[in-house]
């Protein structure tokens, strides 16, 4: 997204400041990570099944190498995360803040991108989609 973004000029609108920052971001060193998990990569809410003792976890297809901060970033920014309180989940994990926070901003810059350019995320999400995902991305890098 950077790379074929750089050199543009952005508006005014809160679609365009979003993606004017998510550039300058994604431009930056990434917090390297300091622990190696088996990660999920697929954070829909809906593949995270709770039956009221545990929680178990379907759809493992996309799985691979990733970092336990990584995870819960991609997690909580998922758009059918949204509307949830996250903080107190995210409390009950030690890791890495700044990496943490790296990877709520990386993923939010990519639910934002999906938005603006995959045709099938424009059609499963409300017209006002990309404003939201651009308003929440604003204040993760804030």
């Amino acid at each position: 997204m950077a790379r074929e973004l750089a050199g543009r000029r952005f508006g005014e609108s809160t679609v365009d400041k979003a993606v004017a920052a998510a550039v300058e971001f994604l431009a930056q060193p990434y917090p390297v990570a300091t622990e190696t998990v088996l990660g999920h990569s697929d954070p829909n809410v809906a593949n995270y099944l709770w039956d009221g003792e545990a929680v178990r976890i379907v759809d493992f297809e996309d799985a691979g190498s990733s970092d336990r901060a990584y995870e819960l970033a991609t997690l909580v920014e998922h758009l059918s995360a949204r509307g949830g309180d996250w903080e107190p989940f995210l409390a009950r994990f030690d890791v890495d803040a700044d990496r943490l926070l790296a990877g709520r901003r990386t993923a939010a810059a990519l639910w934002l991108h999906l938005l603006l350019t995959v045709e099938a995320a424009r059609r499963r999400n409300p017209p006002d989609a990309p404003r939201l995902q651009a308003e929440r991305l604003l204040d993760l890098l804030r």
